[in-house]
């Protein structure tokens, strides 16, 4: 049980990253724009040192997500095979009683074969 809680927030977390770091980065188009003077200067790690570090990043924490995710559905399988059961097994195993308010049969039960009828 617990293991499933720390695997769903590191899957939470990894998510989060790979989210933020893909809206971080420029689109392949931006490089056309730099070409003629628009945002050429505003390059804080020069001129390819933040796409390789935030492609990179995304890299690990999309690897982290996938690997994650196989994990969870694997314990989920695992948990549901485990536990799988039908209404009618619980049913027999509750000795098959009537449902509360089921009116009584209005019939005498049976009499054995061979005895003498009431009179």
């Amino acid at each position: 049980m617990w293991l499933r809680n720390v695997l769903t927030f590191v899957q939470l977390f990894s998510a989060f990253f790979v989210v933020g770091l893909v809206l971080l980065q420029r689109g392949k188009g931006a490089d056309a724009g730099a070409g003629f003077g628009a945002g050429a200067s505003g390059t804080v790690f020069g001129a390819r040192g933040a796409t390789t570090a935030l492609s990179r990043a995304t890299a690990i924490f999309a690897a982290i997500f996938m690997i994650n995710s196989l994990v969870l559905a694997y314990l989920g399988t695992r948990a549901s095979n485990e536990a799988q059961h039908t209404i009618l097994e619980e049913a027999g195993e509750k000795g098959g009683r009537p449902a509360p308010g089921a009116a009584p049969s209005p019939l005498p039960p049976a009499a054995p074969a061979g005895a003498p009828a009431p009179k």
